[in-house]
């Protein structure tokens, strides 16, 4: 194995369509990036996302920074 093949260093990354309870996948791969911290989130450990900004985050946490972000807070 190399880095030029797909699982090298935890494979590709995917693109998710997130909905209410599930997402779609679109483009196969292994993980998302955290929309606030840029983590790997493997795809079985994905559990928060906003369905309306269509984006992943790595943890309650982030959620709460990009909230309050949004908020200018």
């Amino acid at each position: 194995m190399n880095r030029h093949e797909p699982n090298f260093l935890g494979g590709q990354e995917a693109v998710l369509d997130y909905g209410d309870g599930e997402f779609v996948v679109l483009k196969p791969g292994q993980f998302v990036r955290c929309a606030v911290t840029g983590a790997r989130i493997p795809l079985e450990e994905l559990r928060y996302w906003s369905v309306d900004h269509n984006e992943a985050y790595a943890s309650p946490e982030a959620v709460l920074q990009r909230v309050r972000a949004r908020l200018g807070r």
